[in-house]
């Protein structure tokens, strides 16, 4: 499905809220719609989850039913409380709360053992000895069948000592593990005799040292499931194999009602890599400056570079929901963002690249406040004050010497109008004598050209933005790019992904001007510099250290296809 036609598919009923809609008219679950959002603590949540979270707290809202924040804690030699904590945050950025319902598969961890005993005494579980390498091989392939263990046809008797012995810390990490006792030739490799139990001695943190045997996920989630009383378990496509197994689960273990597992498609975004493992990998090897920054496609990046809730959410709503894996034009996001920020993002003036100006027929010492609108799609939000000098700072850009056709910027002999103020003309190129580099430019300015004079209505064709030179606050300002270069960095197999890492995926400008307003900006803050672009206040900056990050250019790319 392309964006078009998921955009459009959007506002339609997708097909998880069919089957909804079908299992309340059938009287299922006596009428209840309960979902949860089941994330691992074992690493920062990214975009791909927050269209998750829209989903299971969306749809519950759709149908006045509960979603439940369950964390599927079950290895815990890879979660930590920070994960926990930044997982809650996140999801209430995003406007969603669980109310009095945030659970732990660790929770239920008594209740899990108990289940696989149950299952041990029912003959459909046992204790293997085989080593991980030899389950492996012991698994088949595809297209050969997999080997019967030889310890498959133990006791039931003799399955519980061992279990029980597992649990009470008897035997070494890996010396044996607790299988399903399913069907070694199914078609499905999920489905031959999958590990329900290992020995694992690591701290968990919630339960410490309490337990040395835990659950794998694909036991521990759909008892969760069952336990919380969930009605549809909505996940992604990657599980979708692993369904006959959920479904094994709770008939073995007698669960009834069941929850139903439903599968969507995962978002997968040009430029970026979804995998957890992947973005664990750039933060331990420095190739990004934690989960956080603003690069990546985690939650708690997009919310530092300066995307907003709403943007992620209109995006997620835009996507829609597939049943095939497809791949979203960033572009798309970019877009929404653009859109919400167009909107609330008050208007501010920034030199990135300082090029000094001198207007040299205006008074010395003269300073005039001039009106600027705060932002023009929304009137209501006033103007602020601009103060304009004798000595001003444009963009170094903005200015050639020797321009081609159709240069409608500064140029010697050549006239422009300074945004919210008046039309100028470049009369002289101040340059080092040495270098031959343009230091400064002197202009002069018509006093007849400011709004409500005479000429004010005279035409001239380019339009830049400046800010006063007595008054220019200093900042830095960090363009944010792609983080990768190749739309799809995972494309060759055997590639080390890290190879497409764009290095210029951020450079850093420290000589940057603002206008005065912002140094009361405080972090979090949005505002549209014009003629550059979105930027978001960091939340490191300060009165008197100002750093401000690129939220997007303004160049929309995705609004131009839309348009063609």
């Amino acid at each position: 499905m392309d964006q078009e036609q998921e955009g459009s598919s959007a506002a339609s009923v997708n097909f998880i809220q069919a089957i909804i809609n079908r299992d309340l008219a059938e009287g299922k679950n006596e009428g209840r719609v309960h979902t949860r959002f089941p994330p691992e603590p074992n690493g920062y949540l990214h975009i791909g989850h927050a269209k998750s979270i829209c989903l299971n707290f969306g749809i519950a809202a759709q149908y006045q039913g509960l979603c439940n924040l369950r964390f599927d804690d079950t290895n815990p030699s890879k979660e930590e409380v920070e994960y926990v904590e930044s997982i809650q945050k996140d999801v209430r950025w995003l406007g969603f709360d669980w109310d009095d319902r945030m659970f732990y598969a660790s929770d239920y961890f008594e209740r899990l053992y108990e289940f696989a005993e149950q299952l041990i005494k029912q003959g459909k579980a046992y204790v293997c000895d085989l080593s991980a390498q030899e389950i492996k091989e012991f698994r088949g392939t595809l297209t050969e069948a997999g080997q019967n263990s030889p310890y498959r046809d133990r006791t039931v008797e003799e399955n519980l000592r061992l279990f029980r012995e597992m649990r009470a810390g008897s035997y070494e990490d890996g010396a044996r593990v607790l299988r399903g006792k399913i069907d070694m030739a199914s078609s499905n490799l999920n489905m031959r005799d999958p590990v329900l139990y290992r020995i694992q001695r690591a701290s968990h943190h919630r339960t410490g040292d309490d337990w040395c045997i835990y659950p794998m996920y694909d036991f521990a989630h759909p008892l969760s499931d069952a336990i919380e009383q969930i009605t549809h378990s909505i996940c992604t496509l990657e599980f979708e194999n692993h369904r006959p197994l959920y479904d094994w689960v709770l008939e073995s273990c007698n669960i009834n009602p069941r929850p139903q597992q439903i599968e969507f498609a995962r978002l997968n975004l040009t430029y970026t890599v979804m995998s957890k493992r992947k973005l664990r990998q750039l933060v331990e090897n420095g190739d990004v400056k934690g989960w956080d920054d603003p690069r990546m496609p985690t939650i708690s990046g997009l919310r530092r570079r300066g995307y907003t809730p709403e943007a992620i959410k209109d995006f997620c709503e835009r996507i829609g929901v597939a049943k095939s894996n497809s791949t979203v034009d960033i572009s798309l996001l970019e877009h929404c963002v653009r859109e919400d920020l167009n909107q609330r993002a008050p208007r501010a003036m920034c030199v990135l690249r300082p090029l000094k100006v001198i207007l040299i027929n205006y008074p010395e010492n003269q300073i005039e406040m001039l009106p600027g609108e705060i932002n023009p799609e929304d009137p209501g939000m006033g103007t602020r004050d601009l103060p304009f000098s004798r000595e001003l700072y444009i963009e170094q850009e903005d200015f050639m010497e020797d321009p081609p056709k159709k240069y409608f910027r500064l140029s010697p002999g050549s006239e422009v109008r300074l945004k919210h103020a008046y039309i100028i003309k470049c009369v002289d190129v101040i340059k080092d004598p040495v270098t031959g580099e343009v230091k400064a430019l002197h202009c002069t300015y018509d006093s007849e050209t400011k709004s409500g004079m005479p000429q004010s209505g005279r035409k001239v064709k380019g339009t830049l933005h400046w800010v006063s030179a007595a008054h220019a606050v200093p900042a830095e300002v960090r363009l944010y790019d792609h983080l990768f270069l190749k739309e799809n960095p995972d494309e060759e197999q055997g590639e080390d992904f890290t190879m497409n890492l764009n290095p210029h995926s951020l450079e850093v400008l420290e000589e940057a001007l603002v206008e005065p307003a912002l140094t009361e900006a405080a972090p979090g803050n949005k505002y549209q510099f014009l003629r550059q672009g979105y930027f978001c206040v960091d939340e490191k900056s300060s009165a008197t250290s100002l750093v401000f990050n690129r939220v997007v250019s303004l160049k929309d790319s995705w609004g131009k296809m839309k348009n063609k």
